[in-house]
Parts: structure tokens; sequence; C-alpha cells
């Protein structure tokens, strides 16, 4: 470092000092942190014996940080479909920590973390959205290859839904049923002039955001990163409260997304303006084999709109399609409601043992207006949420039963 004789720092220690690489290596963030991180999290909820290692996927030499319990010892459990776990957006293996141990009772389960996320490969995607796209369809596949399984029960989680989704579409083969969670990318962007209406400083501020990836703000922050994350979502910490009571969850949220973007980026690439994916899967979800069993799941508190559920099991009407909907969740059902959201999924996994479909939960639903009809079509998913009010109970056993679409848990 070069000084002046009068004691100021020269020219050139200036330049360096605003240089991007200089304010980004303020990040405290190492993929060494993210590692103890998640340690500390499964150490914490499971207690199972678990194997945890990279799968490198032979085409481009990627790897996926893959979380097995495959049940070695017990030939009977080790022959049943496996259950494999598709995270969300700036999520990774660590956030399934109340699900992983209930899940593997009865099966092998398998987690990863998606390529471009977490402690996986964080690869350049393309720019365009279905070559993206395309690449995390593969690097599923590949990894299916790499762990010699043969059929899967998938189930995704947002932006893993949407991806488990394309997956299914091109390898229906491989797929037992397909559990789709609060998922992202669905409905179609509607046009301007049915859409909400923006407040103008919002639609300044997105304007302004658009050429940056979505959580860039926590890189930028710099040792404010991880106090970002606390300040902006405290409820983290009380999802996983009851057995978490230190900050290892922020940590873990902020270690997974202060690294380099990758599969963040590639998540802008498939969105569009204000969230709405470009290519939604609500036109090409119908398309998926008539044989594949899907079941929607949805939080009830959740901004993901579970109309698009009903519109889908209409839109397929000749295949099996079931709707969820657990009481009391938000966007991540899996870690707000874990009890019934582990019973809903071993209950499937339960009826793919059996080669059956889960029955739904018999339920009645009472309307406001009750000589309309309760038949979701196009029209009645559109209005359901303004003309009526749904009301969904068990149906004691002494009264006549029917099956409706939805249950809620």
């Amino acid at each position: 470092m070069a000084v002046e004789p009068s004691g100021e720092v020269t020219e050139t220690l200036s330049s360096s000092w605003i240089r991007p690489s200089c304010w980004f290596s303020w990040r405290p963030t190492s993929m060494a942190k993210l590692a103890q991180a998640e340690r500390r999290i499964l150490q914490a909820f499971l207690r199972k014996t678990h194997d945890t290692k990279y799968v490198t996927l032979p085409k481009a030499q990627h790897r996926l940080w893959t979380l097995s319990i495959d049940h070695k010892d017990n030939e009977t459990i080790k022959g049943k479909v496996p259950l494999v776990l598709v995270h969300g957006m700036g999520g990774g293996v660590g956030l399934w920590a109340q699900n992983l141990g209930p899940l593997s009772e009865n099966r092998p389960l398998y987690a990863f973390d998606v390529l471009g996320f977490g402690r996986s490969s964080r690869p350049n995607f393309n720019s365009k959205p279905e070559i993206a796209e395309q690449e995390f369809v593969e690097s599923i596949e590949e990894w299916r290859k790499q762990m010699n399984i043969e059929k899967m029960i998938l189930l995704g989680h947002s932006l893993g839904a949407y991806i488990s989704s394309s997956y299914s579409l091109q390898y229906p083969d491989r797929v037992k049923h397909l559990v789709l969670v609060d998922a992202w990318g669905f409905p179609e962007k509607p046009p301007g002039d049915q859409q909400r209406q923006i407040p103008l400083w919002i639609k300044a501020i997105a304007t302004v955001i658009k050429p940056f990836n979505p959580l860039a703000v926590l890189r930028v922050a710099g040792p404010l990163g991880p106090g970002l994350v606390r300040r902006f979502r405290p409820d983290l910490q009380d999802k996983f409260a009851d057995t978490l009571e230190d900050d290892t969850i922020f940590d873990y949220i902020y270690h997974c997304n202060a690294q380099t973007p990758s599969g963040e980026t590639a998540f802008k690439t498939l969105n569009t303006s204000f969230g709405w994916a470009k290519n939604p899967m609500i036109h090409r979800l119908p398309d998926l084999r008539k044989d594949v069993p899907l079941t929607l799941v949805y939080g009830s508190k959740s901004w993901v709109d579970n109309a698009t559920g009903y519109h889908i099991k209409y839109l397929r009407n000749e295949s099996f399609v079931d709707v969820a909907v657990v009481r009391g969740a938000g966007h991540h059902v899996y870690a707000d409601k874990p009890d019934p959201f582990n019973k809903l999924v071993q209950r499937i996994c339960d009826a793919v043992d059996n080669d059956t479909n889960p029955k739904p939960l018999k339920f009645r639903e009472s309307f406001r207006t009750s000589s309309e009809s309760s038949t979701h079509t196009s029209k009645t998913i559109s209005e359901s949420k303004s003309s009526k009010s749904l009301v969904v109970e068990e149906t004691p056993d002494n009264e006549d039963k029917e099956n409706i679409p939805t249950q809620v848990l």
C-alpha cells in the first residue's frame, strides 16, 4: 500500500477501495459457514442415520449436495418407492429438517440442493428461459441416474414445484406421484386492466431493482446482510423455535443466499415483472401423462392462490388430481405446519406402495348462495374468493359422505 509523505492514501488505493471485488469481500460468508449452519440444523432435528455427499453429474461435472436416508439394512423398506424432495427459491436441504425424519420412516428419502443453490455447484445458467429451465431438469435426471433411482415420488416446493412439473412432463416414466407444494409459476400473468392496482412507488422501486437479482441486497449489504435476514424474516425463527432457540436458521438462510448467485439468476431469467413466470405451467401441466397422479398442496394463509389447483383439476379431469389446503400454513407449508403436512405426504406415499391413489378425506362444503353449483369450472374458479365463502369441515360418520376435491387439514 503506497502512502504519500503527508499520510494520505494514494489514488491507486482509493480507486481499488470502491471496486466491486472489495465490497463483495465484505460478505461474512463462505461455503464452510453454510456447511456448519446446515450441520447444526440436521443435528438438532434428524436423529436417523443419514448420509450426505456430493453427487457429480457426468455431462457438465456439476455437483449436487445430497442427503440420503436409504435404509440399507432393511430390505423391505429399501425396496419401497423413494421420496425425493426439491426445495424452492433460496432454500436448501436444511429447510426440510422437520420433515426428513417422519417422511423417511417407511421408505428411502432423498433431498438435494437444487443446482445453483445451497451447497451445490453454482454454474452460469443460460439467459434464455427455456434453456435455463432445461438445465434444471437435466440436472435432476442426471442425478437420478447417478443415484440409481428407477422411479420416485417427486415432491417440489415453490420454484422446486415448477422444476418438478417440468421434469415430470419430460420424464413421466420416472414419477409415480407428483406432489406440488405451494407451486410458483403456474398462473398466467393477467392483462394489465385486470391486474391489481400497484402503487406508483412500488413500480418505481421495481424498475430500479429490475436489473439485479432478487436477493442482491444481501450481498451488497456486506456485514449488514445477516441482520437483514433477521429483520425482514423474523417468522423464520418461529417455524423452528421448538428445537432451535438460537440464530442457526437465520445463519443458514443467509449463507445459502449470500454466496455467488446462480440459481437465483436462473430464477430471474424464468420470471417476468412482479414474479410471473414467462412460461406459465398452467398451460403445460394438462399435458402431463394421464396416468401420473398429481396432488397440489397449499397453505391457507399463503400468497399463492389455490384456485390454480382447482383449475388444473378441471383441465385434467381424466386423471387423478387432488387439492389439499393446510389450515393455518403460509407459503412454507412444510415448516409452518409440519405435522399435518407430513401426515398428508405419508398417506400419498402409502397409496403409492399399494399401487393406488390416495383417497381424499371426506368433507362437506357449504356456500353462502346454495343455489350456485359447486363444480369448479374456469368461471367459478375466478369468482371463488369474491362471491363464495367456502367452509370445509369433517362429515360426521352418521351423515351421508361425498368426496370433495378439497382437503383442509
